[in-house]
């Protein structure tokens, strides 16, 4: 089992980037949900759960600065809290992990029913990135797993070219000289769901991973050892 694709996501619920290789810190992958944006009215970190919008913009890094581009083309930095909060309609601030989030999460909601969004419950995440959950600070799936699914659709970390990864659950792996504790398997939610560029939406994603992998996908870990992982590194088991 190799990896084949590295996927990190600046912003939490935009669109991410590609890469060939990567630094993983004990919070994941080094800027992967490293900022989002927050609600100043309800108080949340804002998600394409609640906010679908945000999946038709995404962000990359340039170097070490943030870049974010809208879905009319332009694009704008770190400061651009004033630009997110006319696109959105709403008093919103662009949110960075060193500056908001070193010691408490953000506040996440999601919908109980993915096809009746009137009922909602909250959580808090933890500290050190945007991340839903603290057993998930990285996650991967295979090829297998995702069949003819867009990968965009899930937002996993690593992809990897063999099927096995549920297998792992409880186990230590090493992927270059990063090892992870894999954690648990990944819960879905209406948000594998919503349309995005080039994809409509289409609830029977969410349907047929209720049905048939109750309502698990790629598998969710914490960093053991930090390290480097980079395209074509072999993931192994750890005796």
């Amino acid at each position: 089992m190799r990896v084949t694709e590295i996927w990190r996501s600046p912003v939490k619920s935009m669109g991410g980037e590609t890469l060939l290789s990567a630094e993983v810190t004990e919070f994941g992958i080094a800027g992967d949900r490293g900022w989002s944006i927050y609600d100043h009215a309800t108080g949340t970190t804002l998600t394409a759960r609640r906010t679908p919008e945000l999946l038709f913009a995404s962000a990359r890094f340039d170097a070490d600065d943030l870049v974010i581009v809208l879905p009319d083309g332009s694009e704008f930095g770190a400061d651009g809290s004033a630009r997110l909060s006319a696109w959105l309609s709403r008093d919103v601030e662009l949110r960075s992990t060193d500056e908001h989030n070193a010691d408490t999460g953000g506040v996440y909601e999601v919908p109980l029913d993915a096809e009746n969004d009137a009922k909602w419950v909250s959580w808090t995440g933890p500290g050190g990135a945007f991340h839903d959950s603290a057993k998930t600070r990285l996650s991967l799936v295979s090829t297998a797993t995702l069949g003819n699914w867009d990968r965009r659709r899930f937002r996993t970390n690593v992809i990897v070219d063999a099927p096995g990864e549920d297998d792992f659950v409880g186990q230590r792996v090493s992927i270059g000289d990063l090892t992870l504790n894999v954690t648990k398997q990944v819960d879905r939610c209406v948000m594998v769901s919503r349309p995005q560029p080039g994809l409509d939406r289409d609830l029977q994603v969410l349907k047929t991973i209720t049905a048939e992998r109750a309502t698990f996908l790629a598998v969710g870990c914490v960093i053991a050892e930090p390290g480097v992982i980079a395209l074509g590194d072999e993931v192994r088991v750890q005796q």
